[in-house]
């Protein structure tokens, strides 16, 4: 069991604090930091432990725990993995918990949350970030099981307005199904001192087929060719890594690849770009659900241009751009923004006050809070 723990606030007067609210967070193998464990961390009063592996970067209580995960072919919440050894956690860790926490109603480890909340007697509440009844998944047998235990669950957290439909159509009652947007650090991801005027996009995702890489590489070798003095940057890893090293290469082509970067790293490349750019599309399995990069980019006063894709218009709203899967249409947009630095500062900046508006972080965990006492009231 690891050293960290904290509570996410104090408070000089003790009358004025929130009431504790332990929980345990089940993470999922290949878990992605500064998310879900991070913003449960921050909600008022929350005392939390996570279990699985490798430990997490945020300052919370861990168990270790391995996984028995027989193909990676599968990602995410749809990976074929479960946690090994939970019977075996210390009572007194269990015994110290009001809730049971995991991601994603089809994930194997809400499965077996569901099952070891109903033992324990312990509240289960589940995050839900997915917008699609109909996926494939949800009709193979250890998922539509997960799905099956998880319906018991006293709390469906759900980060976008899609997530909750999606949870209601699969019959889950709504009274149980609350909406908290997601929370971004507004400090880390902040504007410039002066806007960017040179005419630089950026690219900061997975180098993956389903973000768009190639379609944005695409799109932007057309808007070169009317802006010569455009630049792409892109910053990232994945299966297309070696298409953006080529792109790079190829004399005259204005991309820059970056690599993979750290979370100050993309704020600091954020920081230093005009136009956010990304071109998601929708697989057999996965729609763009909402999308914390578009977020993160427009608190750093970028506007963002992106392909329309499962609910990401919850994120980019207009006088953003959301165009469709078409490499002319990209580059259209991207030039609207890229050969007008007037116009990309005043969407800049109003996007900088929308997402202080709706996703201003220490707020956004606290109304994650109000959720589960809500919940447990």
């Amino acid at each position: 069991m690891g050293p960290r723990h904290r509570f996410a606030y104090a408070l000089e007067d003790p009358l004025d604090q929130d009431p504790p609210l332990p929980l345990m967070w089940f993470m999922l193998p290949g878990q992605r930091p500064w998310r879900e464990l991070h913003w449960l961390s921050l909600m008022p009063g929350a005392a939390v432990t996570a279990v699985g592996s490798p430990q997490p970067p945020e300052a919370v209580r861990f168990v270790a725990r391995p996984y028995h995960q027989p193909t990676t072919r599968f990602v995410e919440a749809g990976a074929l993995a479960w946690l090994r050894g939970l019977g075996s956690i210390p009572a007194p860790v269990i015994d110290g918990q009001e809730w049971f926490v995991s991601l994603e109603l089809c994930a194997l480890v809400t499965g077996q949350v569901s099952t070891l909340a109903r033992r324990w007697g312990r509240r289960q509440a589940v995050l839900v970030w997915a917008n699609d009844p109909g996926t494939p998944l949800y009709r193979l047998p250890p998922y539509r099981q997960a799905v099956r235990r998880a319906r018991s669950a006293d709390l469906f957290l759900c980060f976008v307005e899609a997530a909750r439909e999606h949870c209601v159509a699969l019959g889950l009652p709504q009274e149980r199904c609350q909406v908290v947007l997601p929370g971004v650090d507004t400090e880390l991801f902040h504007p410039p001192e002066a806007p960017v005027v040179e005419p630089v996009a950026t690219f900061v995702s997975p180098l993956a087929a389903n973000k768009g890489i190639d379609r944005v590489l695409e799109a932007f070798r057309l808007a070169r060719g009317k802006l010569p003095e455009a630049e792409l940057r892109v910053a990232g890893r994945g299966p297309l890594e070696g298409l953006v090293r080529r792109e790079a290469a190829r004399p005259g082509s204005g991309v820059r690849y970056l690599g993979a970067t750290g979370r100050e790293g993309v704020a600091r490349e954020l920081r230093q770009a005009a136009v956010f750019v990304t071109a998601p599309r929708p697989t057999r399995v996965w729609n763009e659900q909402f999308g914390l990069a578009y977020v993160e980019a427009m608190a750093s006063g970028l506007p963002v241009v992106t392909t329309a894709c499962g609910s990401n218009h919850e994120a980019v709203q207009a006088p953003n751009e959301r165009v469709p899967d078409d490499a002319e249409a990209l580059a259209e947009a991207l030039l609207g923004f890229l050969a007008d630095p007037a116009r990309r500062a005043r969407v800049g900046q109003e996007n900088r006050r929308v997402v202080l508006d709706r996703h201003e972080l220490g707020r956004q965990c606290a109304r994650m809070g109000e959720a589960f006492r809500l919940a447990a009231g």
